[in-house]
């Protein structure tokens, strides 16, 4: 693993060292490596949001298309007939 030295200001090192003791965390590399792991899903999760937007849209779910949802959902837990 690499080390990063960060510079912080007394303010900030204050509430990094609350945060590790009242979060359980062992060290504040643990709280620091988490605040980067979820900055990762958040920008992960915006790209796929992105892309989704950026798709043409499909067809509307609308009434007619849970109606058609429903009947599928019931036929496939219908046990299959023996002939």
């Amino acid at each position: 693993m690499s080390t990063m030295n960060i510079s912080l200001p007394e303010s900030l090192k204050s509430f990094v060292d609350e945060q590790v003791s009242a979060r359980g965390y062992g060290t504040s590399s643990e709280y620091v490596r988490e605040l980067i792991r979820k900055d990762q899903d958040r920008q992960r999760l915006r790209g796929l949001l992105l892309a989704g937007a950026a798709t043409a849209p499909a067809s509307p779910a609308n009434a007619e298309y849970f109606d058609g949802l429903r009947d599928r959902v019931s036929r496939a837990a219908k046990p299959a007939s023996r002939g």
